[in-house]
């Protein structure tokens, strides 16, 4: 048969969240551990270029530590450092969290923000960190573009660029609103089940019959 066409289609499009929504559960679900919005924000702040297993094990005894966001704008930076070691690039990271714990009760009153110009505007929040945070806590429709959504999301041909804000663009443009944050999801465990980077098992992926990119003869 012949190869899935690269076009994008109403069609192709609507099929591909049918499928992940078959193949995968469609309840919200969040793979940091948290118990406030904050603890989530830092935990995100901390996953960049870290596994979200790594962060979990981390902020395990971080939120014990510091228990409040008073105490995360009072943390020794040095020691702070130290915590948190283990997630990569620590330095910018416990300066970043430690700032952003005073913008939080100095802006905020220590509310974390809804509106992604106030999110984007705290230390060490772009968009991905701040879509994570409006999406599991504000449950507002938003799209994360990591690198698993980065990757399959070119190889499902549903967006050409490299650039994480224009993919999250092409993407709201094409995906339904209600399909968002799901789409995130899903498609997040399909990269860690399925579709691994070095490794994609096409043989075992759902997706065969819409992804312009399956090394299986269609």
């Amino acid at each position: 048969m012949s190869k899935v066409s690269k076009r994008i289609t109403k069609e192709r499009v609507q099929k591909i969240c049918d499928i992940l929504n078959e193949t995968y559960s469609m309840e919200y679900k969040c793979y940091l551990n948290y118990e406030t919005p904050w603890q989530l924000l830092f935990a995100t702040m901390l996953s960049a270029q870290c596994t979200d297993e790594r962060v979990n094990k981390v902020t395990a005894n971080l939120f014990v530590k510091y228990p409040t966001l008073e105490a995360f704008a009072n943390a020794d930076r040095k020691e702070m450092e130290q915590d948190i070691y283990s997630t990569g690039f620590y330095k910018n990271k416990a300066k970043n969290i430690i700032l952003c714990a005073n913008q939080l009760l100095e802006r905020h009153q220590g509310i974390v923000p809804e509106k992604i110009e106030d999110l984007v505007a705290l230390a060490g929040v772009g968009r991905k960190t701040a879509n994570v945070i409006r999406g599991n806590i504000y449950h507002e429709p938003s799209i994360v573009v990591d690198t698993h959504v980065k990757r399959i999301s070119k190889l499902l041909y549903l967006t050409k660029n490299d650039d994480p804000v224009k993919i999250e663009q092409d993407l709201m443009k094409i995906l339904p609103k209600e399909q968002w944050i799901l789409y995130n999801i899903q498609i997040i465990t399909h990269g860690r089940k399925i579709c691994i980077a070095r490794r994609p098992k096409c043989l075992e992926c759902t997706l065969q019959s819409v992804c312009p990119s399956c090394e299986v003869d269609q």
